[in-house]
């Protein structure tokens, strides 16, 4: 299950790539600056703003699939359920 959320997260991040570049060409050096600095966010709701003007809905549809697919194999593997250090035991 880890393996599958590792490459869904992969593929997650080449549609990030996708878009940044095209954030960089339209919009220009801050807007692709500002959706570095803001781990995605920014150029997720910019790509959605942009898509039929830029020819980008179908990266955007599989980016959004891929968000909600991630955030299911998270909660499914467990990966965010558990501490990853043990707590310690007060008596």
């Amino acid at each position: 299950m880890l393996i599958l959320l590792v490459l869904v997260e992969l593929a997650y991040f080449i549609c990030f790539i996708l878009v940044l570049i095209k954030q960089f060409q339209t919009a220009g050096p801050i807007h692709g600056i500002i959706g570095i600095i803001t781990c995605t966010i920014w150029t997720f709701i910019w790509g959605w703003m942009n898509a039929a003007r830029l020819n980008i809905r179908n990266i955007m549809l599989i980016w959004t699939a891929l968000f909600v697919l991630c955030i299911i194999l998270s909660f499914f593997s467990g990966v965010y359920l558990y501490p990853r250090y043990p707590t310690p035991v007060t008596p």
